[in-house]
């Protein structure tokens, strides 16, 4: 490794260190809350909540507007330019708030479910307040302050639960939800602005800002896509099935959710600045995106096969037997979680290369394949539809990696990679299901023997496989790098 090499990994290494060290107690923090809460609210409640979020969250695709990738990719960013970007991003923020409260009626007039006003307008304010901390956390994120951003995105969660669990604790229902939306972005807006030290000036029609809008408008597109495909289940589960069968659907798809959301994006968060400062150098760039996805798909595909070798057990443990329903459900999604993990090297190579537009097009020829395969699955209960979801990111992956071989990027490479750590993980989980379930256990056997399964039989992968090996080499690296 180069000396250029050598400072550029420590950078990677030491933002990565920093962002899975937040992650990861943010993870905690936030399995804690499911277990807790799961505990004190009931399926009814989280349905509600997850009838408006299926339908608003597109206001946060809208609300960012692709601007903050735009930020963190620029060469250059002037003062004049951020201070517009910020106050276009709270603009956007407030105008999402007005017109969701304006919609609020509409909405609770689909599920029939009246109490989805309050529940629209409340969260309606998150929009205003996620506006304004936009270029906050994307210029902790370009500055390389992933120390900063990781207090912010572990800090605020934690409050955020805090309030939930005595809201909840106390008899508040559905609204303990609500609330942890609200502190959650409140927080995260004064500790990003805090951490920040930076206080926006007035907007400048003078500064450039074209370069922004045309990135940011076909991410932004590109995100809605995404977006629609990965909601629009939730939309025809509660409009065909009702707020409670939504409830157990949505514990099933927040638990394969949580931990992706958790390694995907600030993965990105690191991965974009720094592949960004080599895009022009075609070797280095193919080496850092073949490590960066090994990375993250041994963490994501270790995670799901574990989880969903023993999905009865967790949930029967963490949730309790109240929520038995969502473990079929949960085996199905979290297919289509790993697939999207192993694909998502192909969303960086856009991001990275700029090809905003490109990425819409393949979007556009591959999320209403997903929305149809969701569709036709609802024919067959939530079962089909989670396997609609399932199907239509396995089929995603392979696409897009086809669809960037064209940017010089190593495309077979890493597909073959990908393919390969999920072969892993697919063996340990598959032996770790059947000897914890050959045995007559309770749920609290079956995950002691299913882990120590799952643990040795990576220890015979390693010993068997060269690569496998070669793979911990790698996590060794980044540890040394980290320490230099």
């Amino acid at each position: 490794m180069t000396s250029e090499n050598e400072g550029l990994g420590r950078f990677a290494a030491r933002g990565a260190l920093s962002t899975v060290a937040g992650q990861v107690i943010r993870l905690a923090v936030q399995l804690v809350g499911v277990v807790i809460l799961a505990r004190l609210l009931g399926p009814t409640d989280y349905g509600l909540i997850a009838m408006v979020v299926a339908i608003v969250g597109v206001g946060e695709v809208l609300r960012d507007f692709g601007l903050s990738s735009a930020v963190m990719r620029a060469e250059s960013l002037s003062v004049t330019q951020r201070n517009n970007l910020f106050w276009i991003n709270t603009l956007i923020g407030a105008v999402l708030t007005i017109a969701i409260i304006l919609l609020s009626n509409p909405i609770a007039d689909l599920y029939g479910q009246p109490e989805l006003v309050g529940i629209c307008i409340a969260i309606s304010f998150t929009f205003l307040l996620n506006g304004m901390a936009t270029q906050y956390r994307a210029g902790l994120a370009r500055n390389l302050k992933f120390g900063y951003l990781a207090l912010v995105e572990t800090a605020a969660p934690v409050l955020g639960l805090v309030v939930s669990v005595a809201l909840a604790f106390t008899g508040f229902g559905y609204w303990a939800l609500v609330w942890q939306q609200l502190v959650l972005a409140s927080t995260g807006l004064i500790l990003a602005a805090f951490l920040g030290r930076w206080l926006p000036g007035p907007y400048s029609r003078r500064a450039e800002m074209g370069s922004f809008f045309r990135f940011g408008a076909n991410l932004a597109a590109t995100q809605i896509l995404n977006y629609a495909s990965a909601n629009i289940d939730s939309i025809v589960v509660g409009y065909s099935f009702g707020s409670t069968v939504l409830g157990f659907y949505n514990r099933a798809f927040q638990l394969i959710s949580l931990p992706l959301s958790q390694f995907n994006a600030p993965a990105t968060k690191v991965a974009v600045p720094i592949l960004s400062r080599i895009r022009d150098d075609t070797p280095r760039l193919a080496s850092f995106l073949i490590q960066g996805q090994s990375v993250l798909l041994h963490v994501v595909a270790a995670t799901f096969a574990f989880t969903t070798a023993q999905a009865s057990g967790l949930i029967d443990v963490a949730l309790g037997a109240q929520w038995s329903a969502s473990v079929p459900l949960f085996q199905i999604l979290a297919v289509g979680g790993v697939a999207q993990s192993a694909g998502y090297v192909v969303y960086w190579i856009f991001l990275v290369r700029g090809h905003t537009g490109s990425l819409l097009r393949q979007e556009l020829a591959t999320r209403p394949i997903m929305i149809t395969f969701i569709i036709v699955g609802s024919l067959w209960g939530t079962a089909g539809v989670a396997a609609g979801y399932a199907i239509g990111q396995i089929l995603a992956w392979p696409f897009g990696l086809w669809w960037v071989r064209k940017y010089s990027v190593p495309a077979l490479a890493l597909f073959g990679n990908g393919l390969r750590i999920c072969a892993y993980y697919a063996i340990a989980g598959v032996l770790s299901f059947f000897v914890s379930h050959a045995l007559s256990l309770n749920s609290i056997g079956q995950l002691l023997v299913g882990a120590s399964t799952f643990s040795l039989a990576l220890v015979l992968l390693g010993i068997a496989s060269r690569r496998y090996r070669a793979d911990v080499a790698l996590f060794a690296k980044v540890v040394r790098l980290t320490r230099r």
